[in-house]
């Protein structure tokens, strides 16, 4: 039996083709003008749509093992699988931290259980996040961990940074930094702006991100490590990271969709839904990031998925924990607001992000016959509005409730196997 993607726009290494495509076994197995199936073959309708290499995001917090009331790896790779991703990179802020081969080796066996996406765990750079002791670097690093963070709270102390990167040079691997000097945001709820002057909270300058960023480019230098800047808000960070981008340094950073599209505005409501970490920012921050989206100063998109139960983000805005769901809207979120191609939306949500996971392997590419068939058909052009009875994810802590966004998945196929068909999971 195969799989066949019939009348589709297909992105292939010469451009946009009107083919179909059949699948078998994992990978693609023709492309073609028309083909005719078979009685027994699973036939999908794409007219109208765009295969693309299935999605991959660098910033997923799937909560287990230690928070399952928020979510689970299963029912974060079902949210995941209907957004279009074949891969999740699953953020190690869990408890116990991912910063040992069994808890590692958990979440790869979790991830598999589902079978709707690959989940691959990063690996601590310190021990439990404290930002201390060094996490067993090397040890992860032979168990097939290519990725470390500390994502929540980033590494403050730069001695133990920079050993980090020091290490990381040797070993091959990728330090992807949470960017906040925590001396400057203590207690701070939302950006400090004139919006937090006149409801009466604690701001959290552009700064805090800013100098942990320079910092850590400065290091690289040093060390010729690389370094990948998670969830940049701010226009300074693009300033940075182009600079030094353009001295050659092995930089790559991201944005959040909700970066691209929410202002610090919306949090005159007190709405907890709203607070994220680092906060939404002004206008002129989210035109930055467009524009380094665009011109490639910013390599990726990713969600930052962060599902909370109901009960925290009821809580009022100084106590309510941050964060938002993003991995069954980053689609629509996206095109609404960054006027991008076919082939740019897979650059920066599919391509760049598998090469910086070291996952190019089998995520990523472009459609060709013997290529791994995981793969995303997307509507580009497709209206629909949010609504939160219809998540797979556990939570339902998103600020789209009932935005009309634009761009919607239609079908998932991971490792050959549609996991998605019209929109819903078949899992």
């Amino acid at each position: 039996m195969s799989v066949i993607i019939s009348g589709a726009t297909v992105l292939t290494d010469s451009g946009e083709q009107r083919l179909d495509v059949r699948i078998d076994s994992a990978v693609i197995a023709e492309m073609s003008a028309t083909i005719k199936p078979s009685s027994d073959d699973v036939v999908l309708n794409a007219q109208g749509c765009h295969v693309l290499p299935g999605f991959v995001d660098l910033h997923t917090h799937l909560r287990e093992p230690g928070k399952e009331d928020s979510e689970t790896i299963e029912t974060g790779s079902r949210a995941g699988a209907k957004g279009g991703y074949t891969a999740l990179v699953a953020m190690p802020n869990t408890s116990p931290a991912q910063d040992s081969i069994p808890i590692i080796e958990f979440v790869r066996a979790q991830g598999r259980r589902a079978g709707l996406v690959e989940v691959v765990p990063s690996g601590c750079i310190t021990v439990g996040r404290a930002g201390v002791a060094l996490a067993p670097l090397a040890e992860l690093a032979r168990n097939g961990v290519k990725i470390f963070t500390d994502d929540g709270s980033g590494v403050q102390d730069p001695a133990i940074m920079r050993r980090a990167m020091e290490y990381s040079r040797e070993l091959g691997i990728t330090l992807a930094q949470h960017c906040e000097v925590s001396a400057l945001t203590a207690g701070a709820v939302m950006n400090e702006c004139s919006c937090s002057s006149e409801m009466g909270v604690p701001g959290w300058p552009a700064l805090a991100e800013e100098l942990m960023v320079h910092r850590d480019i400065e290091l690289a230098k040093l060390t010729g490590a690389r370094i990948h800047f998670l969830h940049l808000s701010t226009a300074g960070s693009v300033h940075l990271v182009r600079e030094a981008k353009k001295a050659g340094l092995p930089i790559t950073a991201e944005v959040t969709p909700h970066h691209l599209s929410l202002t610090e505005e919306l949090l005159k409501s007190f709405d907890s839904t709203f607070k994220v970490n680092p906060p939404l920012r002004s206008v002129a921050d989210i035109e930055a990031l467009k524009e380094g989206l665009l011109d490639g100063t910013i390599d990726a998109v990713a969600t930052d998925h962060a599902p909370h139960v109901k009960r925290d983000k009821e809580l009022p805005l100084d106590q309510a924990p941050p964060g938002m769901l993003g991995l069954e809207t980053a689609l629509g979120v996206v095109l609404s607001v960054v006027p991008m191609s076919a082939v740019q939306l897979a650059t920066v949500m599919s391509t760049n992000p598998a090469r910086i996971a070291g996952l190019s392997d089998r995520h990523g590419m472009l459609a060709a016959v013997g290529r791994p068939a995981n793969l995303c058909v997307v509507d580009l052009d497709a209206q629909w509005s949010v609504d939160p009875k219809q998540l797979a994810s556990k939570s339902t802590n998103t600020p789209f409730v009932g935005r009309t966004l634009r761009g919607k998945v239609r079908h998932t196929i991971f490792e050959g196997v549609v996991v998605v068909n019209e929109g819903v999971a078949q899992r």
